[in-house]
């Protein structure tokens, strides 16, 4: 159980097929509930983002199975450990279903940090920070995008009033975030017939979240 990824190179749904339980299911096949902090560092600029996932009931049920190694009805940060390992490596392949602007240009990421896994009411969330390995100066202009374009997992940032915040940032800063529209139903029928082992053609259809932090 401890080599299962929650989110192991989804846009290859083979892989993700292995440890679904049942017959083929609809797309998206997890969900997950996300928060934001945009962290900055003293002389303004930003440093890196901390990720919080949270996956839906049924899906953290599944992935966390046999982990318990102590019997004791809980699931804690170290059992979940290896879990979390497997993960965090597995994220740089499909670039932390993650990407980040500032300044208009397209950022790469350095090694992420302090990830762990907490399981809680019967949901599972993945925390970590994820850095900026070239952090330019005077980020102004702070876009972030969290999703994954196939759909084969439904990210969704909160709507809530810390859904995505700023930490250290410079006086003045807001936050706007961008949520994509519902689906129409039409098309939620046509992704729910679509065969787990499918990529189903997305092109026209915005699925992914989008934040913009704007600095003076």
């Amino acid at each position: 159980m401890t080599g299962r990824a929650l989110l192991t190179a989804l846009p290859a749904a083979t892989l993700l097929a292995a440890c679904l339980a049942g017959p083929a299911q609809a797309h998206p096949h997890v969900w997950v509930k996300a928060k934001a902090e945009i962290l900055f560092a003293p002389d303004g600029t930003v440093r890196a983002i901390r990720q919080h996932w949270s996956f839906d009931e049924a899906y953290s049920a599944y992935i966390t199975q046999g982990l318990d190694k102590n019997g004791d009805g809980k699931l804690t940060p170290d059992e979940l450990a290896d879990l979390a390992k497997v993960n965090m490596d597995s994220l740089p392949d499909v670039e932390f279903f993650t990407i980040v602007k500032v300044n208009g240009r397209k950022q790469e990421f350095g090694t992420p940090t302090d990830a762990g896994l907490i399981f809680e009411n019967k949901i599972l969330t993945l925390n970590y920070t994820l850095p900026l390995k070239h952090p330019p100066p005077k980020s102004r202009s702070f876009g972030i995008e969290v999703g994954d374009p196939t759909y084969f997992v439904a990210f969704e940032i909160v709507d809530a009033p810390d859904a995505v915040v700023t930490r250290d940032a410079p006086a003045g800063c807001i936050v706007r975030v961008n949520r994509p529209p519902k689906l129409a139903d039409d098309v939620a029928q046509k992704l729910a017939q679509e065969d787990i082992t499918a990529t189903p053609d997305m092109s026209g259809y915005e699925v992914t979240t989008r934040a913009l932090v704007a600095c003076p």
